[in-house]
């Protein structure tokens, strides 16, 4: 080993002075032991923070298309009746794409449930539960009753589990739904109105959609909202990260007056808020690491303070000042890599296990972290990305390098005829 890495590994406490020896100065070693364990934290948090909210966008994301299609097709002011009696027609264009992977028509209206005292906001969406499957995953979200009890003419409706929850809804209650449009008459607005039976209630984990979503056949909410709303096709491609092209493609596919929305416009406002939260989070937590790093500069500054001395006697055995300078880069780099790799270690271990830790967390101080009407999900998800750890692990390199440059030329800037008059 060349002797400027022994010295400089001996500088940051990772080498003995030989056998039975001690690990260099303790003042030095205890210093650059910091700088490691800053440089470490740092990294930690960075990677477990930021898979954190992968998880978070993943999780919420997946619920939201568990009972969402990918791409929605609808024509604006068309008739229902006369859209569903079509609807097939749309279907086999966009399945002439091969991303489309299955079809089934919809109607969808804002709407008012009231039951009792209690009133409830909702979002409607009639469905063909016979092939509701091809474009939602609804079948498996359902906590009690039956899809299939959604039939023309039933009448019946399945309602979130926080909609049952905040009404005192349970399977086989009635319950009224109001439609925007209504009547006007001498005595005033009268609303269109219709009694409906809860035949099922499902839960996706998401509670917003938990809170705002009913569906009833398809069928009949054409005949309750005849005139809002709108009407047209699911659809379910095969990768759903290409859903804004797959749909722009599909445009060309369709007749005049056919328009496009895919999951991504329908959610658009809180995926940009969680893209530029993580951005923020990214560059807040990473002045953490460049702390750490300015922490490392210190440090490397105080030990060619402290190694005066030691570098007068090397430059007057013949050492040049290029080996000295190498000799403080090589500390502060070892310093940085054996830091980065801890926070690396610790952060992705517990990135990936953060499933355990927090509910253990949770139980010891009797806290719950996540409220589900604030945060849409009630667990704390992880999704560790390969990008973001090599991201972070090169960012935290780059900073500590960046840190040993001015200690290492002051190192070799040192006259050992001035430090040795002094000494």
């Amino acid at each position: 080993m060349a002797y400027e890495w022994w010295i400089g590994a001996r500088y940051a406490g990772l080498a003995r002075t030989g056998r039975g020896g001690r690990r260099g100065d303790r003042f030095v070693s205890f210093v650059a032991a910091s700088s490691m364990a800053g440089i470490g934290l740092g990294v930690a948090a960075l990677i477990i923070v930021l898979s954190v909210m992968n998880g978070f966008q993943t999780q919420v994301r997946d619920r939201m298309l568990s009972v969402l299609p990918h791409i929605e097709l609808f024509v604006p002011g068309a008739d229902h009746q006369q859209v569903l009696d079509h609807w097939q027609d749309l279907a086999r264009a966009a399945e002439g794409d091969p991303e489309v992977r299955g079809a089934a028509p919809f109607v969808a209206a804002q709407g008012m449930l009231a039951r009792g005292q209690g009133l409830s906001g909702v979002q409607v969406r009639g469905i063909d539960p016979a092939i509701e499957s091809k474009v939602s995953d609804l079948k498996g979200q359902m906590e009690s009753g039956s899809l299939d009890s959604l039939t023309p003419g039933s009448f019946n409706m399945i309602v979130g589990s926080q909609i049952a929850q905040s009404l005192g809804l349970t399977v086989g209650d009635t319950v009224l739904l109001l439609a925007p449009q209504g009547s006007i008459s001498p005595a005033g607005f009268a609303p269109r109105m219709r009694q409906f039976t809860v035949s099922g209630i499902f839960a996706t984990g998401y509670y917003e959609y938990d809170a705002t979503l009913a569906f009833v056949d398809v069928q009949d909410a054409a005949r309750v909202f005849r005139d809002s709303g709108v009407s047209g096709v699911r659809l379910r491609i095969a990768d759903m990260q290409r859903a804004p092209e797959v749909a722009r493609q599909l445009l060309g596919l369709m007749p005049s007056g056919v328009r496009a929305m895919d999951w991504t416009q329908n959610n658009r406002t809180w995926f940009a808020a969680v893209k530029t939260e993580k951005r923020m989070m990214f560059l807040i937590l990473a002045l953490i690491v460049a702390v750490a790093a300015f922490n490392l500069l210190s440090s490397l500054v105080m030990a060619v303070k402290d190694k005066q001395s030691d570098i007068a006697i090397l430059r007057t055995l013949g050492a040049t000042p290029a080996e000295i300078a190498r000799i403080f880069l090589v500390q502060g780099a070892l310093i940085g890599v054996v830091g980065t790799a801890a926070g690396v270690l610790f952060g992705t271990l517990a990135a990936y296990n953060i499933d355990v830790i927090v509910p253990w967390i949770e139980r010891l101080f009797g806290v719950h972290f996540l409220p589900q009407q604030i945060y849409f999900i009630s667990e704390l998800p992880s999704n560790p990305q390969v990008g973001d750890i090599v991201t972070i692990g090169v960012t935290s390199l780059v900073l500590s390098l960046l840190a040993t440059l001015y200690p290492s030329w002051r190192a070799s800037r040192l006259q050992p005829a001035q430090v040795l008059r002094h000494d």
